[in-house]
């Protein structure tokens, strides 16, 4: 009787069969009953039931090749363009390799067992089972290029300024071109979405910027700003009564840049916080091998990276990016209202400016100054 009693606390395994009318939400959420898949029919439930309900903050960090398999265009616009997305850490790649979109550049599906050696001889670029001419790299880096060297980016700035100025050009493009919603930089430019990129060294973009530098072209990316900058989006939203979320695709350096936001809150400048709010994570990387990219919330909570109050509602879901997150996105624009975009571009400066003057209020700062 007792077991009885405690088994009627959990929901009876019961699904409905697929029907040829069966909505990709409807099947996440009726037929995902177990394993992870019922990790992903959490997930797509803490997406849309917490995380965007109230105004919520909601950043999402990218790793891996997401963008040449056209997740940028399938996906992620349509997120940001309901307002589910308001603000990005991602690999500078993946912006790279968006703009060919942007550019009505081709990229063909091909297949991951081709002879590379091969591809190399006839100028093929491979990225697994994504192919396209080794053109598309010189003309998207003649296209970067083009743009860095105008007048407004020889300074210094963050990599969200950077990349909010040079998605302007390419949404110009685009125009020109007469593409829709093409690339992610771009829709990001127009819904005021702040991109970063945690190492932005590390990709084509960054590599142009350096043999710019070399000719004396002024821009270079401001990192110290880039840490500041994403600690005071999450401040503000926190000392409004927001929650803040973070949706986590893969690992790597954009989920420690993501998580870090907390602690750089916390521990670095001394202002009163608990960690973030809701944490949703897509990997394949397991835990025990101690990276980053695996690292379970509960390890984050030791950090002060997420809040403990909130850990029971933390999903971790083991599966292909490339498979989770179209159903993620079918689920949110079914299950969740828009919301009106935050254009947290456009408040950079404020938002930065408040949280240097809280710090320099704090005990942590006066105890700086007396060392």
């Amino acid at each position: 009787m007792k077991k009885t009693l405690k088994l009627r606390q959990f929901p009876r395994l019961n699904p409905p069969p697929v029907g040829r009318r069966t909505r990709a939400s409807d099947l996440v959420r009726q037929t995902f009953q177990a394993y992870n898949a019922a990790r992903l029919r959490e997930a797509a439930n803490l997406l849309t039931g917490k995380m965007l309900p109230r105004d919520g903050l909601v950043g999402v960090s990218l790793t891996g090749a997401l963008t040449p398999a056209g997740l940028g265009r399938s996906c992620l616009i349509p997120l940001i363009k309901a307002g589910f997305i308001d603000w990005i850490v991602t690999t500078g790649a993946n912006l790279y390799h968006d703009i060919h979109y942007g550019l009505d550049m081709a990229l063909h599906r091909g297949s991951p067992f081709l002879n590379d050696i091969d591809l190399r001889r006839r100028q093929i670029i491979r990225i697994y089972d994504i192919l396209f001419d080794y053109r598309v790299l010189l003309d998207t880096d003649a296209f970067i290029r083009q743009c860095i060297a105008s007048e407004e980016f020889q300074r210094p700035m963050g990599t969200d300024e950077f990349h909010y100025r040079l998605g302007r050009y390419v949404a110009l493009r685009e125009k020109k071109l007469r593409l829709k919603d093409a690339s992610l930089i771009s829709t990001a430019y127009r819904y005021g979405v702040p991109c970063f990129t945690s190492s932005p060294g590390d990709s084509s973009i960054g590599m142009n910027v350096a043999a710019m530098a070399l000719a004396g072209n002024k821009l270079a990316f401001d990192v110290n700003r880039d840490v500041n900058q994403t600690a005071a989006i999450v401040y503000d939203a926190k000392r409004r009564g927001r929650t803040s979320s973070v949706v986590i695709l893969g690992g790597g350096s954009p989920k420690n840049f993501i998580l870090q936001t907390e602690p750089q809150i916390q521990e670095v400048l001394g202002l009163k916080e608990s960690g973030h709010d809701y944490f949703l994570q897509i990997t394949d990387a397991r835990p025990d091998t101690g990276g980053l990219s695996g690292a379970t919330p509960a390890e984050a909570v030791s950090w002060g990276k997420v809040d403990p109050k909130t850990l029971p509602d933390a999903v971790v879901c083991y599966t292909d990016t490339t498979i989770a997150l179209p159903l993620l996105t079918a689920c949110a624009l079914d299950h969740a209202k828009p919301r009106q975009p935050k254009r947290l571009i456009k408040r950079r400066d404020e938002l930065l400016a408040k949280a240097a003057t809280d710090y320099k209020k704090s005990r942590f700062y006066r105890k700086f100054l007396d060392s």
